[in-house]
This record gives C-alpha cells, structure tokens and sequence, in this order.
C-alpha cells in the first residue's frame, strides 16, 4: 500500500458559510472526532488541515497550539496546512488594513512553528488569498494587482523567517485569483520562493467555465459537460499552467455550477464525493495535479485534502459523508500515491 500523500481531512467548512447568517458552526471536536472515526477497509484519516477562525481556534491564546497538539495526539493525527484568518485585513486594502493582513500571516506562521515544536506537524503550507473582492479589483485591475503582490511579499518575506511556505488559492470570488491567466500572473508578479499554489479540484474547474472571468474562458458556452473528452481538454489546460506553481492540493468534487452560502460569496460549488451530478472524474482528474504533462508523480507535496464548504449541517454530522471521503480519497491515492 501507498503511504504517501498522507491523506487529511479539511475542518474548516464547519465554518465556512456559517453563522448567524446561516447554521449554526459545527464544534471543532465534532469534526474531529468523525474524522477520527472514518474508516475504510482499515485505512483512517493521517490528519487534519485547520482554518486558524474563530470559534475554532484564538491566535491570542497562548496555549491555543498546544490544546490542539493534545487534541489530535489523542486520536494518532498530525495536523498539516494551515489557513491564515487574513479576512481581518486586505491585501488590496488601505495602509492599516494591509498591515492586519500580514499580521495574520504572522501568527499563523508562528502557531505554524509552535505544532511542528510540539511533534505534530511534519508538513503543510500556510493558505492565503486576497481578501478582496472581484468587483473591487476591477475598479482599476492594474493597480490593485500590484497592490496585492506587494502585501503577498510582505507576508512571504514574515513566513519566510519561520521557514514558511504561503499558497494563494484560487477561487472565482477573489480579486486578481479570480482566473487561471490572473493566477499566474499574480504569482510571477509576487516572485518569492516561498509562495505557491494552492489547488482546489472544484474551484479550478469553475476557471475553465470563466465565471467572473469570461475573456478567460476555457470550456465553449455551449460545451457538453457531459463529455469527458471535452472536460479534460479543459482540465490540462488549466493544470499545465498552475501545477508548476501547486504546493498543496484539495480534492473535491463539482457539477458546474456555483455556490454561497451566509456571507460567504458564491464560488465553486463543493459537491459530495458520491454525488451523482459531479461532472468530475475524482480518481482521474487528481492525476493532472499530482503527474506532470508527462504522466510522472511530481510529489511535489507530501499530503492531500478534502475539502467540502458550506454543505448542510446535516449532511456534515452524518458519519457516512466522512466515510465516503475517505473512500474517495483512497482512490486517489491508490491511482497517484507513492512509497515514502
């Protein structure tokens, strides 16, 4: 059997898209006990990646770190990537809010450190993006893109001192990562060696369909997305251009379409992995981020996770659903995994 990547389980969309505004936010220690729990022909969880958010967790807490370490040891889990709570600031925001932005990267780096001290993080990244929304950018896309890569070199240059890398994911909603072609070049424009990609199996498909982004659409407005030809066509497209830049990876599902839910903006659509109207191959179409154009593993990162935001409560309590993760998630390991 492959034992890497490491295959975790995400925590954070028993925040995403909750609240007041919407349901209630699932407890931490629920999802991690039916993390925990899941279990498929022996195979369980390594691990978790957290969102840094209150209620879950308080970066000013100094003993925040170690309650976690304790948490997860008790169950034979490491905790791997980590999302920065930067929505307290903006990196396309005013002098103060910007410097917030940065700040958060800061503690989460440092919460970073304190897990791999305390022997339970042995790999990861630090998860960012713009906190900026796609009508905001737009008001002047040249000057705001620069913005943003100047406040995302900030951060590198915090993360850096912590032995940090930070991976921008891309997603429909955020300004200058609103699309593939503005992925990269925001990338290129940071040039840091400790920034990266982060890919999400639904939100990048939803950039081959241009939402917020028509002039870089991939898939024809007519496309059968039925057609697998058609859908992988577009996929490799979007994958040759992001994967030399992907330093950690969500596997995920979608049928197409977008999604939001409380205050959170609608973005690519998390399906479950079972859903019959997902238009993704799971197993297959985690091959174009994790081989190269020439079919090779890159291992390029040591560990996988699902993610699934902003699915009812009552889909997420129900332990089946972790299972079915899981199993879903052993395929893709089974197709792309390796031998440490």
């Amino acid at each position: 059997m492959n034992n890497f990547p490491k295959l975790h389980n995400a925590t954070w969309p028993g925040l995403v898209g909750k609240g007041p505004d919407s349901e209630p936010v699932i407890p931490f220690d629920t999802l991690l006990s039916m993390t925990a729990a899941a279990e498929v022909n022996g195979v369980k969880f390594d691990g978790i990646d957290v969102g840094l958010l209150e209620p879950h967790f308080d970066l000013n807490n100094p003993d925040e770190a170690k309650k976690l370490a304790d948490k997860v040891s008790k169950y034979n889990l490491n905790v791997g990537s980590l999302v920065a709570p930067i929505w307290a600031g903006s990196a396309m925001g005013t002098a103060d809010q910007r410097k917030t932005f940065v700040e958060m990267v800061r503690k989460s780096c440092e919460f970073g450190q304190q897990l791999k001290s305390l022997g339970v993080r042995h790999y990861g990244v630090v998860r960012i993006d713009s906190a900026a929304g796609v009508s905001d950018w737009a008001k002047d896309p040249v000057a705001n893109t620069k913005q943003i890569a100047e406040t995302f070199r900030e951060a590198c240059d915090v993360a850096a001192g912590f032995g940090e890398k930070l991976a921008a994911e891309g997603e429909i909603c955020w300004g200058a990562m609103h699309s593939w072609k503005h992925m990269v070049e925001l990338l290129e424009m940071v040039d840091r060696p400790n920034i990266g990609f982060q890919a999400d199996m639904s939100h990048t498909f939803l950039y081959t369909m241009g939402y917020n982004a028509p002039e870089n659409r991939i898939l024809p407005i007519d496309a059968d997305l039925k057609d697998r030809e058609t859908i992988k066509a577009a996929l490799k497209t979007v994958t040759d251009a992001l994967r030399p830049w992907t330093i950690d990876f969500h596997v995920a599902q979608n049928d197409g379409s977008v999604f939001g839910s409380g205050s959170h903006d609608k973005t690519g659509r998390h399906c479950q992995a079972t859903d019959p109207n997902g238009l993704l191959d799971i197993a297959h179409d985690a091959g174009y981020w994790l081989r190269d154009g020439k079919g090779e593993l890159t291992k390029a990162f040591q560990h996988i996770c699902w993610d699934g935001c902003m699915f009812p409560n009552a889909v997420m309590e129900n332990q089946q659903t972790w299972n079915d993760i899981l199993t879903a998630m052993v395929k893709v390991r089974e197709a792309h995994g390796w031998n440490g």
